[in-house]
C-alpha cells in the first residue's frame, strides 16, 4: 500500500508542476500580448495611429498635410486605419501563442477565435469616388474654391445719338389736393 501512496503523490506532484508550467507560459503570453502595439499610416502619411493589443487607440497623429482634406475624409481615414490595425490583433495573438503555449492548446484556440470575432478583417477598400459617382448632390461651397466670376452686364456700346433731354420736373405746389397738380377727371 505504501507504493500506491508514493505513486499517487508523485502523480499529484507531476500534475501540480505541469499546471504551474502551463500557468507560467500563459503569463508569459499575456505579458507579450499586453506589450504589443500595432501602427498604421495613411497612404499619404498625413494620419498615423497606434493601437494596443486590446484594440484601444493609444495614439493618433494628424499631420499638417491633412489640413487640405475635408473633415469627413480625415475621420473616415482614421476609422479605416483603426479597423485595419484591429484586424491584425488575432495575427499578433496567434504569434504570441505559438511562441509560448502552442497553437494546439484548446484554450489558445478559444482565445484566437474570440479575437477573430471581435476584430474581423476590415471591409475591402473601395476605389476613390467622387460625389457624382455616388449620386450625391453637393450644394456646399468649398472653402478652397475660388469665387465664381461675377456676371456684370457689359457696358452699353457708345451711342452716336444725342442723349435724350433731361426730364423737367414740375415745381411743387402747396395745394393740398393730393392729385399732384392734375385734374381729378384725368
Amino acid at each position: 500500500m505504501p507504493e500506491d501512496i508514493a505513486g499517487s503523490e508523485q502523480m499529484l506532484a507531476n500534475w501540480n508542476q505541469s499546471i504551474q508550467e502551463r500557468a507560467a507560459r500563459y503569463q508569459e503570453m499575456a505579458t507579450r500580448v499586453q506589450g504589443m502595439t500595432i501602427s498604421e499610416r495613411s497612404q499619404d502619411g498625413s494620419i498615423e495611429i497606434l493601437v494596443g493589443s486590446n484594440g484601444i487607440l493609444q495614439n493618433l497623429v494628424i499631420n499638417e498635410s491633412a489640413s487640405s482634406k475635408r473633415m469627413a475624409e480625415v475621420s473616415g481615414e482614421i476609422m479605416k486605419l483603426l479597423q485595419r490595425a484591429q484586424s491584425r490583433i488575432p495575427e499578433l495573438l496567434q504569434s504570441a501563442m505559438a511562441e509560448t503555449i502552442g497553437t494546439q492548446d484548446e484554450t489558445a484556440n478559444v482565445l484566437f477565435n474570440e479575437a477573430k470575432k471581435n476584430f474581423p478583417a476590415p471591409p475591402a477598400e473601395e476605389p476613390a469616388r467622387t460625389p457624382y459617382d455616388r449620386n450625391e448632390m453637393n450644394f456646399r461651397v468649398e472653402d478652397d474654391a475660388p469665387p465664381p466670376p461675377s456676371r456684370q452686364a457689359p457696358p452699353p456700346p457708345p451711342s452716336r445719338q444725342a442723349p435724350p433731354p433731361p426730364q423737367r420736373r414740375r415745381p411743387p405746389r402747396d395745394d393740398d389736393d393730393d392729385f399732384g397738380g392734375e385734374s381729378v377727371l384725368t
